[in-house]
C-alpha cells in the first residue's frame, strides 16, 4: 500500500477528522471523534445501514465499526448540485472546487483504501431518496446536512420513505433560539444570504418538529453538544457577532465550537 501519509496528503480539503491508519490522522475541518459516542446510537449490529451526505465517510465507517452488515454511504456527485443560495450559484461550485478538489468523493475513496472499507458510496441527492432506488434501511444516519438544505422536511421525507427501522439525525441548531421562552417553541432561523451555504439552523425544539411533520417519532435524544473544529479549520480573527455567537454556545452546551443536537427516531 502507498504511504498513508502521502495518500492523505493528496486530498485537498478533509471535512471529518479520521483515524485512518495507526498514527495518520486526517486534518479535517472538523473533529466528530471527542462527541461521537453521546449520540444516541442504535443497535446497528448485522443491520443494512444508509449514511446521508456522507462526504469523506465518518459516519459511514463509523456504522461499519459498529458492526453493521452492510453501509451504503449516499452523497452528491458534483459540486454544482448543492443547494446553493442565489448569489452564489453561479461562482460557489467552480469556488469550491479550488478549495476541495474537482473530484467529489476523493476523500472518502481515499479514506475507505486506507481502513480496508467495504462501505459502497452512491451518488445520490437526498431529494432522490427512495426505496426503487436505494431500497430500504434498518438504519440511518444523517450529520450536519439539514442545515445546508433550502428543503429540509422534503429531505426528511425522503428519508423516511427508505427507513424501516432507525434514523439518527444530529445537526446544527442556533443557539440563540435555545434561550428563555423560545427553547420551547419550534423554530429556525433562516440564512440563504451568506457564504456560508446554510439555509435553516433549528432550535431542538424545531429540529424534533421537522421529524414529526414527516412521520417520525422521537425515541430518544442528546444534550445539547458542540462538535470541536478539526485542524485544518480557518481560524480568522473572530468579529463581535462571532463573539456573541460563541457566548451564546458557552451558555447552552458549556462547550466550544459548532452546536450541535443528535435525535434518534423511528416512523411512527
Amino acid at each position: 500500500m502507498d504511504d498513508p501519509r502521502a495518500r492523505v496528503a493528496s486530498v485537498p480539503l478533509w471535512y471529518p477528522t479520521i483515524d485512518v491508519a495507526p498514527g495518520v490522522v486526517t486534518p479535517g475541518w472538523f473533529d466528530l471523534r471527542p462527541i461521537v459516542d453521546r449520540l444516541p446510537w442504535p443497535d446497528v449490529a448485522g443491520k443494512r445501514c444508509l449514511d446521508v451526505g456522507t462526504y469523506d465517510g465518518f459516519l459511514a465507517f463509523e456504522l461499519e465499526r459498529r458492526g453493521a452488515s452492510m453501509v451504503v454511504a449516499a452523497d452528491l456527485s458534483d459540486h454544482n448540485e448543492w443547494d446553493w443560495p442565489l448569489h452564489l450559484r453561479a461562482r460557489g461550485p467552480e469556488a469550491l472546487a479550488q478549495i476541495a478538489g474537482p473530484e467529489k468523493g476523493l476523500g472518502f475513496r481515499t479514506a475507505a483504501e486506507l481502513l480496508g472499507s467495504r462501505v459502497e458510496r452512491v451518488e445520490c441527492s437526498v431529494y432522490d431518496l427512495a426505496p426503487e432506488i436505494v431500497g430500504m434501511f434498518d438504519v440511518i444516519v444523517c450529520g450536519s446536512l439539514l442545515l445546508h438544505l433550502r428543503d429540509p422536511v422534503r429531505a426528511l421525507e425522503a428519508i423516511r420513505s427508505v427507513c424501516q427501522g432507525e434514523f439518527l439525525s444530529a445537526d446544527e441548531i442556533d443557539p440563540q433560539l435555545e434561550v428563555g421562552r423560545r427553547r420551547h417553541r419550534p423554530l429556525a432561523a433562516l440564512d440563504g444570504t451568506s457564504d456560508l451555504c446554510q439555509w435553516w439552523t433549528p432550535n431542538r425544539a424545531g429540529l424534533r418538529r421537522m421529524l414529526e411533520s414527516v412521520g417520525f417519532a422521537i425515541e430518544r435524544e442528546s444534550d445539547p453538544y458542540c462538535v470541536p473544529f478539526g485542524p485544518a479549520h480557518p481560524r480568522p480573527r473572530p468579529g463581535l457577532g462571532q463573539r456573541i455567537r460563541g457566548l451564546r454556545t458557552w451558555r447552552v452546551t458549556r462547550e466550544s465550537g459548532l452546536p450541535h443536537t443528535a435525535m434518534l427516531a423511528r416512523p411512527a
